[in-house]
């Protein structure tokens, strides 16, 4: 495996993998990996000739007020992992290396990125956007895997290599669990003993949702009401959205028809989590 920190190393490595008709497969990552992050790269693995584990914790992503500073870290440790899961090569910029000093260009997109997450975090998707850009022109891989725990970052993505004809395959990954349902995220290491248990609100709101969805209700307003109740009944919980929208629009709906995405974001304490669902609509639904 190597390990290089700069933009002309990354490239001079994957012109000769290119070179020699291999494809590649990119896992971009903020590092602190875990069981989520593993399974993109092993399905990077299996699929592709080469991997690259992107690790950078993006500054441009986060908001003034944001966790940059405090975000967890440990190359040591996702060296390790990368290593063990076969990965081929880690780029690990710093920021520096990703923007120069009078650093002023950006990716950003409408529509998208106005829904959800972008309504508290509305230069999130920009910074997103920007360094994906970025990783795909310097990595130039065929496929390109994420987590489909950041529902809305996936879909921004795809439809960015869609608008900008990016030629490469955009892999969505299942969302990884723990036992107790909470979805894998870096961000569970600031929680104590006494907000994981709380944290556990996101996961039961998804499944009221599927259950009232089971049970014939589309009306999405319902539905998210009772996915609400569920979040609010946890005294250390605190709604950011919680949403039923077009799963390709990302647009709120106010039926379940095609395919909805069920979405929440809650603080529990100062900490922010995520979790989502993808609602179909079938034939018994009324």
């Amino acid at each position: 495996m190597i390990t290089v920190n700069t933009v002309n190393e990354i490239v001079s490595q994957v012109r000769h993998w290119k070179r020699e008709g291999q494809t590649i497969g990119l896992v971009p990552t903020m590092g602190y990996l875990h069981e989520g992050h593993a399974s993109l790269i092993q399905r990077a693995r299996r699929e592709n000739d080469r991997v690259i584990v992107s690790i950078f914790v993006n500054p441009i992503q986060f908001g003034p007020t944001e966790d940059l500073a405090s975000y967890p870290r440990d190359f040591a440790r996702d060296s390790q992992v990368c290593r063990e899961l076969g990965t081929d090569l880690i780029f690990y910029p710093q920021p520096d290396e990703m923007y120069d000093a009078d650093f002023c260009t950006y990716v950003d997109m409408d529509v998208l990125t106005t829904q959800l997450c972008g309504k508290s975090r509305p230069t999130h998707f920009r910074g997103v956007l920007t360094v994906v850009s970025k990783l795909f022109h310097i990595a130039c891989p065929d496929r390109a895997y994420f987590g489909e725990k950041d529902a809305q970052q996936l879909a921004v993505i795809r439809r960015m290599v869609r608008d900008l004809n990016f030629d490469l395959e955009v892999v969505g990954c299942p969302i990884v669990r723990e036992a107790d349902g909470l979805a894998k995220s870096s961000r569970n290491t600031y929680l104590n003993e006494t907000e994981r248990k709380a944290a556990l609100v996101l996961s039961r709101s998804i499944e009221a949702g599927k259950k009232l969805l089971a049970a014939g209700e589309k009306d999405a307003a319902r539905i998210v009401a009772a996915m609400r109740a569920v979040i609010e009944a946890e005294p250390l919980a605190r709604i950011d959205y919680v949403e039923l929208v077009d799963g390709d629009s990302l647009q709120p709906v106010s039926t379940v028809a095609g395919t909805v995405l069920a979405a929440v974001a809650v603080y529990i304490g100062t900490t922010r989590l995520i979790d989502n669902t993808g609602f179909v609509e079938t034939e018994g639904t009324k």
